[in-house]
């Protein structure tokens, strides 16, 4: 017989229906029971907290929420994130090149300064230049990751390194920024970043320096009550980096890994449909409880930060930019996809560009005929009315991530917009009210990986980062309990997986985060003080805040207190 626990004395929300129970009973990794004590207690086959094959633990009164699921991540990125100098919250451009510059003196050795996080309203005329830098650090390559991860800021020893001059082209999708003489000045814009900042670094990077970041990324994340996570980038060395944790670990992982594999527009329909049916193969190999590859993840257009956003009218400077992938690229690839029952996501931030996946989409169920798809759409920063309709229409979820609406990092966002467009940024509530299902993650490391910020963004549209600003925009903020399931129960549907976890309910997965103080009772504040004192996760403790990491939770790494 397997050895049942009961957790009891404890205020449950279960993201189901009944919404709150008081006790839980777990066999074998699944949930048994939830309700009262007693009931639960008969659930295990009688009232004898002593029992031999029965464990009880006592949460004090403490509230459980289902396991969070991040539906929208980047996991060895968000591992070498931790790793480097952030700057998300240096406002000044002095702020940021001292940071550099005692990084530098921390680690003399190192080949490279990397940094990650600075924001676009930081820099003097919001226009990052390889010049700002050299004046530090001319001697050694920088490489900055902006706080969305569409753009990096190098400097010339960088772009020395990368092999950029003047007669380098821009790649499909991408832009290198020029000076008025044609001469690279230090940014790289969406795929100019991916080919030649992030495919350089990464050839840097050994296997051991991506286990390690696995290792980082599964240990912040239990240690924020997150138990599963959907990566929206995924590539051969991220599959062998988590196929290796898994194998350390006897075949599974202390986290459920769901991943949508990366598929670029190369420019030629042939490549980019091989990429395709990569996804489909993988997605037939890669398919335990632990580690699935769901479908592919297309990129159509940027970042509103950088005007890089496919709009359907331009920017407040005049500027617009090109959709990544235009429609006649995009339809024969989202229908090569949806025929081979992979789940497509695709990145589309600008109106255009939610529209163009739109179109996509409707071609698919045209061609493929009418099932259940599930296909997304993330981010959907802003999205035209008569598009939320066809969201709901076509059955696509909203990926979307409340810490991209804080207000600290809103102000250079709306002045790329203009106030019309920006009062209806990320409308959460219009985009429910129409009945598309809408699922919340982080896109970490664009944003903090936490879960419990992310939620008080949510549910309040005010800053979790500075509390000095207002809330921005609160007619879109959703109460708390929703916001609640748009992270667990909507999350999980997002990845079809709504019949097996995202709820504490009979017959489910018992993954579940244990929280020091209950923000349904002392108000949503209450969230950025809060703290996960226990993630559980297939019935298993895999994080303790008063414990030091065992063998069978995360061998090898070391989680957060």
């Amino acid at each position: 017989m397997t050895r049942r626990t009961v957790y009891v004395n404890a205020r449950v929300f279960t993201a189901d229906e009944p919404a709150w129970a008081e006790a839980i009973a777990v066999d074998d990794g699944t949930i048994l029971a939830v309700g009262t004590e007693p009931e639960v207690r008969a659930a295990v086959g009688g009232a004898d907290p002593g029992g031999a094959d029965v464990e009880t633990v006592d949460l004090d009164g403490r509230l459980v929420l289902p396991g969070v699921i991040d539906a929208h991540t980047h996991l060895v990125m968000m591992g070498e994130a931790l790793g480097r100098v952030g700057l998300t919250d240096a406002r000044s451009l002095d702020e940021i090149r001292a940071r550099l510059v005692a990084a530098r003196a921390a680690a003399p050795d190192a080949p490279r300064v990397l940094g990650r996080g600075w924001l676009f309203d930081s820099v003097p005329g919001s226009a990052p230049t390889a010049a700002m830098l050299d004046e530090v650090l001319p001697d050694v390559p920088i490489y900055l990751d902006a706080n969305d991860y569409h753009s990096c800021w190098v400097n010339s020893a960088a772009l020395a390194e990368l092999g950029i001059t003047r007669d380098t082209p821009d790649p499909i999708g991408g832009r290198i920024g020029r000076d008025a003489e044609g001469e690279p000045d230090g940014m790289l814009y969406e795929t100019a970043a991916q080919q030649y900042a992030w495919e350089h670094l990464a050839a840097q990077a050994t296997d051991a320096d991506r286990d390690a970041a696995v290792e980082r990324t599964i240990a912040a994340y239990l240690a924020t009550g997150v138990t599963g996570v959907v990566d929206m980038a995924f590539d051969e060395l991220g599959l062998a980096a988590f196929r290796r944790a898994a194998e350390r670990r006897g075949g599974t992982l202390p986290i459920r890994v769901v991943a949508h594999w990366f598929v670029a527009n190369t420019g030629d329909a042939s490549a980019n449909l091989a990429q395709v049916a990569r996804a489909a193969s993988l997605a037939d190999e890669v398919a335990t409880p632990w580690l699935r590859i769901a479908g592919i993840k297309l990129v159509l257009d940027g970042v509103i930060d950088a005007c890089t956003a496919a709009m359907r009218h331009p920017y407040v400077d005049g500027s617009n930019a090109e959709p990544i992938w235009p429609l006649e690229a995009l339809e024969p690839v989202v229908a090569a996809a949806d025929a081979a029952g992979l789940q497509v996501a695709l990145h589309a931030i600008g109106d255009a560009a939610s529209g163009i996946a739109l179109d996509a989409l409707e071609h698919a169920h045209a061609v493929n005929g009418d099932r259940d798809r599930r296909h997304r759409i993330e981010h959907l920063e802003f999205v035209d009315r008569a598009d939320v309709a066809r969201l709901a229409r076509l059955g696509v979820v909203a990926s979307m991530q409340p810490v991209h609406a804080d207000p600290a990092i809103w102000a250079n966002w709306a002045a790329m917009l203009g106030d019309e467009r920006a009062d209806r940024g990320f409308p959460w509530t219009e985009i429910t009210d129409a009945g598309a299902v809408l699922a919340f993650s982080t896109d970490a490391p664009t944003a903090p990986h936490e879960a419990l910020p992310n939620l008080y963004v949510a549910a309040t549209r005010r800053s979790a980062l500075d509390d000095s600003f207002p809330a921005n925009h609160p007619e879109y903020a959703v109460p708390l309990a929703d916001a609640v399931r748009h992270a667990t129960r909507d999350a999980a549907y997002s990845c079809r997986e709504e019949g097996s976890r995202g709820r504490l309910a009979p017959g489910l997965a018992a993954d579940f985060a244990v929280i020091d103080r209950d923000p349904f009772e002392l108000g949503d504040d209450a969230l950025l003080e809060a703290r996960v004192i226990r993630t559980v996760v297939a019935g298993r403790t895999a994080y303790r805040a008063d414990a030091r990491p065992t063998e069978s939770t995360d061998r090898g790494a070391r989680a957060a207190a």
